[in-house]
């Protein structure tokens, strides 16, 4: 074997065993997607959670269950390429501003065909609602994020 087709090969492998790497990179990830293309390898999905858009939230207390909050929220995906669903941090605080209650959920904790609908198409927007325990503190205001 010629020295330039062992340099190729190991090109080659080290393309392939740093991919998830590489993919996150908006430069690289056009060459690991053709790379796997011809190699029969999965590329990760886009990672970007600050292309999320918040288009509305909600969070308020569920009739006649006390201690219960109803959270819904719509958004939408202004990155480029599809993303998985992204991980919601949902915060509550009090009067004060101060932080009661946190909570990080997982795609599968508010979208129950997250496992088979992964991803979400560049422009798609989606809507979600989900319930949690309402804190012991009074809260007056909520945030979220996506991570």
């Amino acid at each position: 074997m010629s020295l330039s087709l062992l340099a190729a090969l190991l090109i080659l492998q080290l393309l392939l065993l740093q991919r998830a790497e590489l993919a996150a990179s908006a430069r690289w990830r056009p060459v690991i997607a053709k790379v796997c293309a011809v190699m029969g390898c999965e590329v990760p999905l886009w990672h970007q959670p600050g292309a999320y858009t918040m288009l509305a939230r909600d969070v308020r207390p569920v009739s006649g269950e006390p201690g219960v909050l109803s959270v819904s929220a719509s958004f939408r995906n202004d990155a480029a390429l599809p993303q998985a669903w992204p991980v919601l941090y949902l915060q509550l605080t009090d009067i004060n501003g101060q932080a009661v209650a946190a909570r990080m959920l997982q795609p599968a904790d508010y979208h129950s065909d997250a496992a088979h609908d992964g991803e979400l198409a560049a422009g798609q927007s989606a809507s979600v609602s989900f319930r949690i325990a309402e804190p012991a503190t009074p809260i007056v205001a909520f945030n979220f994020d996506f991570r």
